[in-house]
């Protein structure tokens, strides 16, 4: 089968599920239907990853362009997606006051996965800005979608912050467009490599405004600070299968956009301004969060913030540059994506049992719930880059990439930030596992499924063997994602 149609097939998939879902209309049919769909997905980004070019492929008439990182977003979007789609079945059905529009959650749900398979694979700028827009208006119905006043507000700030962060990024894209005009005539074609072919021509003013542009308008969208207010309501306050899908799989898009602008600047000569500009918003974004987590008493909104911390780690690593911290960055995507999405469903168990958001009033988890509540504990470990979990190696990777490169003082203040959030997260979760007693008639009495348990299992596992062992394939390939265009 040809790449073209490997990427025909990945977008089909979705897109006849969301047909059927909604011609079929019932609950059961539809989260099976979305699962199907979810498992087609992950199967489908896995054969493009593992059969994917040495080299960046061209395909589409032009239109469509497959890269090794950009093979590696995909595959963690597929990922997350399939993850997400086996909890849903056991969240969803904790809430029967939404069982009547169950099927428009999984359309959207589907619809969601859609947008952001097709975003890594285009290879023009002005239509990958378009996907990500899409990526937005689809998911902020996923966000509202409880309609209590809480998820309005957030899906209604989600949009409005967002699209004001988007439309900044387009008027960079025109600025770089601008730019190649000067050497390429009024007109042509606008990819992603006739940009970086010309842009050691364009003005140095213009090209750096233009990169500055798009890295505050797609990092709006990364949810890096100080544009990230719109993060912490959006994923606390959606369901907690979408709050994985746009921690886990969503931010990294935005992030890979943020990146091919970033190779853009480095063609032109003049990355060191672009990557410290990049590693300057990691380095707030890290502090902001870690500040955050402190004094959280929210679960997901918690989470939300470690979001926004990890974002920072990955906008650091690409910041540094360099094949090592480049290398660390990749592991961290896919790291994250896994444990995120375990956290998220751990928060959600509890959430549903404790029928409260407040981490005070979750007390002696492990007592209720000893196997999500363990898993949730050893997620937390993990999220926070201890050892011996997957992020522990991949934030290492990347300390140890910016040690050898121009900004080596961000190694340091990222190792303190670090630090900072492990032990606050931790506080958090030993008021929760051996705090005091819960009060008298709120002690949790919910019984949770195998759907609601299996997901963080299949989180949890991967996640544990990243951290013991690092496949040399995959050392290998990101190595080889480095020499290669974005």
């Amino acid at each position: 089968m040809s790449f073209t149609a490997l990427i025909a097939a990945l977008w089909i998939v979705p897109a006849v599920a969301i047909v059927l879902i909604m011609a079929v209309r019932h609950p059961h049919w539809a989260e099976y239907l979305n699962l199907a769909s979810s498992l087609a997905a992950f199967g489908l980004t896995l054969a493009i990853l593992v059969v994917a070019p040495d080299e960046a492929l061209v395909t589409g008439a032009g239109y469509l362009l497959l890269t090794p990182l950009g093979a590696w977003v995909l595959f963690c979007v597929g990922l997350v997606y399939l993850l997400a789609s086996l909890y849903a079945i056991g969240y969803m059905r904790l809430l029967p006051e939404e069982k009547p529009r169950l099927h428009k959650y999984y359309a959207l749900q589907a619809g969601f996965a859609l947008t952001m398979l097709i975003a890594p694979l285009m290879n023009n700028p002005g239509i990958f800005w378009i996907a990500i827009d899409f990526t937005t208006i689809v998911s902020a119905f996923l966000v509202g979608f409880e309609r209590e006043a809480e998820c309005i507000e957030a899906a209604w700030k989600y949009l409005i912050i967002v699209s004001a962060g988007l439309a900044l990024a387009l008027l960079g894209i025109i600025l770089f467009y601008w730019g190649g005009t000067f050497t390429l005539g009024p007109t042509y074609a606008l990819t992603w490599a006739n940009l970086r072919a010309v842009a050691p021509q364009m003005p140095e003013t213009l090209l750096f405004l233009a990169f500055l542009l798009t890295l505050v308008g797609f990092g709006t969208k990364v949810g890096l600070a100080p544009m990230h207010t719109w993060l912490p309501d959006a994923h606390s306050e959606g369901p907690v299968p979408v709050s994985a899908m746009l921690s886990g799989a969503l931010l990294n898009i935005a992030l890979l956009g943020i990146y091919r602008f970033l190779s853009i600047v480095d063609s032109g000569g003049h990355g060191v301004m672009g990557h410290t500009a990049l590693l300057v918003l990691g380095v707030i974004s890290l502090l902001v969060a870690g500040l955050f987590i402190v004094r959280q008493d929210g679960a997901k909104r918690m989470l939300a913030y470690s979001s926004l911390e990890h974002m920072g780690v990955l906008a650091i690593g690409f910041g540094f540059g360099g094949p090592m911290a480049f290398a660390g960055a990749m592991y961290h995507m896919i790291n994250h994506a896994l444990t995120k999405s375990m956290m998220f469903f751990g928060a959600g168990n509890m959430i549903r049992a404790y029928g409260t958001k407040s981490m005070s009033n979750m007390r002696r988890v492990l007592r209720y719930y000893p196997v999500s509540g363990a898993l949730w504990l050893l997620g937390a470990v993990a999220i926070t880059g201890a050892p011996p979990f997957g992020l522990f190696l991949s934030e290492i990777t990347i300390l140890r990439g910016g040690i050898l490169s121009p900004n080596p003082w961000a190694v340091w203040v990222m190792a303190i930030l670090l630090i900072l959030i492990f032990v606050a997260f931790m506080n958090h979760f030993r008021r929760m596992i051996w705090g005091p007693e819960p009060v008298p008639g709120a002690e949790p009495t919910l019984t949770l499924s195998v759907w609601n348990t299996l997901p963080m299992w299949l989180a949890f596992v991967p996640v544990l063997v990243f951290g013991l062992w690092w496949p040399e394939g995959l050392w290998t390939f990101f190595q080889h994602a480095f020499v290669v265009q974005p």
